[in-house]
């Protein structure tokens, strides 16, 4: 059954459910690669600076709250972001892209889907919010390569 709150969606008890574990693995190794990225690192060390230990972990508990349902996220995540100054089109490409591959290396079917799925939720809701059109992401395999907005 599928819930679609904001709080998450209630595991399928046919599919593989990312574990606690398996999660602060995927956020973990994600972030490392956006805080590598030439695009990406500047902008999310300007924010967080000092405070990626903490930064990760709610990051997991926020992919625990959306795959396993633990309801452990508690947060303003659309008014947190609308802070950050300097986002650009072209940042979204590359989080898109970065959180693509990590989820296409680790996961197949609906749990894949639903981390994809759920990551172009949040770039086309900030995207709005930074630049008042809601966009479509074209992708060439995980790579997101377009911004289209109508």
């Amino acid at each position: 059954m599928l819930n679609t709150s904001s709080h998450g969606v209630e595991p399928d008890a046919a599919e593989h459910i990312p574990s606690r574990e398996e999660l602060h693995e995927l956020v973990h190794a994600f972030y490392r690669d956006v805080r590598a990225s030439p695009e990406l690192g500047p902008l999310f060390d300007s924010v967080i600076a000092e405070a990626w230990p903490s930064h990760l972990d709610r990051m997991v508990e926020f992919w625990c709250t959306v795959m396993r349902a633990s309801h452990s996220f508690r947060g303003n995540v659309f008014g947190k972001h609308m802070a950050i100054q300097g986002v650009q089109a072209q940042h979204f490409l590359e989080w898109l892209t970065l959180w693509r591959t990590h989820t296409a290396q680790r996961y197949s079917g609906s749990v894949l889907e639903r981390l994809q799925e759920t990551a172009a939720g949040i770039g086309r809701n900030l995207y709005y919010g930074y630049f008042g059109q809601f966009p479509m992401f074209r992708y060439e395999g995980v790579r997101a390569v377009e911004i289209i907005t109508v």
